[in-house]
């Protein structure tokens, strides 16, 4: 079993003062000088090939605060553990709290790197003017899950053996009674390596659609990854995995006929060479795979539509698949709808295949990147 590491290696420090001391300091504690001998990320004997998607405490987190009208202060590594919370406060009374994803992974030769963590920014700062909260700069929040990667970087799963998957939150920290924003902010960055997302690996998804019950409506919060998106939605998982169903499709609140999206998945589908997702508007969030597979789909000569897509077109979809960060590009196998199974064709021709092929070799350097999606850890 891996030991958690007691400081930061002299190397790691130098890689720490190459992010900048504007946002981040690292504890007295964990800054004696050592070699970085002492710190040997891959003499580990964690079983990689059995990972899962769990949580796995890792060695730091990163840290810092702001008041309600303030700027985040001078970030801070600490040892992963809990934090403490008032009973009043924001986040635990009124969900007053934001989460984000992204993954660093190895490539063959050992160096690491990250997947638009940008992007990643970008919609924490469209969620928190939503969710009335201050969000750190574009620049802050990339340095901020840089140097989690980085000082976790013993956590990152060998090339091929999954990844370190980067969680930054954003939470309404502060006490307050009555309805309103909380008077102060904590933004967190903690990492966990991760293999699969799915139980059963990479065998293809079956979805069951939900007629009763609804991620989100018009006018709501679905369009931002905001944390009350998820609890309401573990019902109906429950009850579809209960069923032997891997997830669940919802349907718009208005009329219970168009598809949006799965639980914490955009989806496609596909028709001859027309690729087709579910247009955002409001109540769909705008995932970065999403956005790179409908790059990725252009720069392959499909023809890509966002728009409404009833639930009926799933009756005559040559091909069905999902994307997340979490998920990847994930063919699905059934759909199942009024009680009907829908199955879909499963082979290594699919449209879905390609996709994430291309996607996984930009991301291994195998293809050029073309658009600067990847970001090296140094």
């Amino acid at each position: 079993m891996i030991q958690r590491a007691a400081c930061f290696p002299r190397a790691l420090l130098s890689s720490l003062q190459k992010v900048g001391a504007r946002y981040f300091t690292a504890p007295a504690a964990l800054t004696s000088a050592q070699s970085s001998a002492d710190w040997d990320y891959e003499s580990t004997d964690y079983d990689w090939d059995n990972l899962g998607f769990k949580v796995i405490q890792t060695d730091y987190m990163f840290m810092t605060r702001c008041s309600q009208y303030g700027n985040f202060e001078k970030g801070q590594l600490n040892p992963y553990g809990n934090i403490e919370l008032s009973p009043s406060a924001g986040v635990l009374n009124y969900g007053q709290g934001l989460i984000e994803g992204t993954k660093a992974y190895r490539r063959d030769d050992g160096r690491t790197f990250l997947f638009r963590p940008h992007e990643s920014a970008i919609r924490m700062q469209i969620g928190a003017e939503r969710m009335c909260m201050p969000s750190p700069s574009t620049q802050q929040f990339v340095d901020a899950v840089k140097l989690t990667a980085l000082a976790n970087n013993r956590w990152i799963p060998p090339a091929g053996k999954g990844s370190l998957y980067v969680r930054p939150l954003l939470i309404g920290n502060g006490p307050i009674l009555g309805v309103a924003p909380a008077p102060e902010y904590t933004f967190l960055v903690y990492a966990c390596p991760v293999g699969n997302y799915l139980r059963n690996g990479t065998q293809p998804l079956t979805l069951y659609v939900e007629e009763e019950h609804h991620r989100a409506s018009q006018g709501g919060a679905g369009g931002v990854k905001s944390i009350t998106n998820y609890g309401p939605v573990l019902k109906a998982i429950k009850r579809a995995k209960e069923r032997g169903y891997s997830d669940v499709l919802y349907l718009d609140s208005v009329n219970n006929r168009y598809i949006e999206e799965v639980s914490a998945a955009n989806i496609f589908l596909v028709k001859g060479k027309v690729i087709a997702t579910p247009i955002p508007s409001g109540t769909i969030l705008e995932g970065i795979t999403r956005k790179s597979v409908i790059a990725i789909a252009h720069d392959l000569g499909y023809q890509v539509e966002e728009r409404l897509i009833e639930a009926e077109e799933l009756i005559s979809a040559d091909e069905v698949f999902c994307t997340g960060t979490a998920l990847g590009v994930a063919p699905i196998g059934s759909i199942t709808y009024k009680n009907k199974r829908i199955e879909y064709k499963v082979s290594s021709e699919l449209i879905s295949e390609q996709l994430n092929s291309t996607l996984v070799a930009i991301q291994k350097g195998i293809i050029e990147d073309k658009r600067n999606w990847v970001l090296e850890i140094k």
